[in-house]
């Protein structure tokens, strides 16, 4: 360490070596971890599906295996979660995949000499809406659908109309 000359009152926290620093980064936000490909990604972290689909059958068996009421209520939302997180990681993808197709068709007009036409948002909302109807035809559940949605209405519709007391 360095020499402290005596005349100078010595400091209450006198730092002898100067400690470097460790520089924390955070990936999300640094250039150096490169720019975020949804496409890229999901390649490369494919082999996680596999592994999270063996996760569930476990998660199963045991809630067949499980006695314990209060295990198996925290197995069972455990599962759900699980079960969620799959159907909106295929949603996601259904939709990068419609957004993807709808880029190429807009890049073969465009090399065909046409004017390339964007969807708006409500137009996109439009096609994903009649995707869903054609869906639920198919699979045989457009019926309760449409009931559900009927009945939802006609209860907003009354939360509107004035009732007897103010009459």
């Amino acid at each position: 360490p360095l020499e402290m000359s005596a005349k100078k009152p010595v400091p209450f926290l006198r730092q002898v070596v100067p400690v470097r620093r460790k520089v924390q980064r955070d990936p999300r936000f640094d250039d150096l971890s490169g720019e975020y490909k949804p496409e890229i990604f999901m390649k490369t972290y494919s082999f996680l599906d596999s592994i999270k689909k063996q996760e569930k059958e476990m998660v199963q068996k045991q809630l067949k295996k499980c006695r314990n009421v209060e295990q198996k209520e925290k197995l069972q939302r455990l599962l759900n979660r699980m079960t969620q997180q799959e159907q909106a990681q295929k949603k996601q993808q259904k939709l990068r995949e419609r957004e993807l197709s709808l880029k190429r068709q807009q890049r073969e007009l465009a090399k065909q000499g046409k004017k390339p036409f964007f969807l708006k948002k409500s137009e996109k909302r439009k096609l994903e809406l009649a995707e869903k109807y054609a869906e639920l035809k198919r699979s045989g559940k457009l019926e309760s659908f449409l009931n559900k949605k009927r009945k939802r209405n006609a209860i907003k519709d009354k939360r509107h109309l004035p009732s007897q007391k103010n009459l």
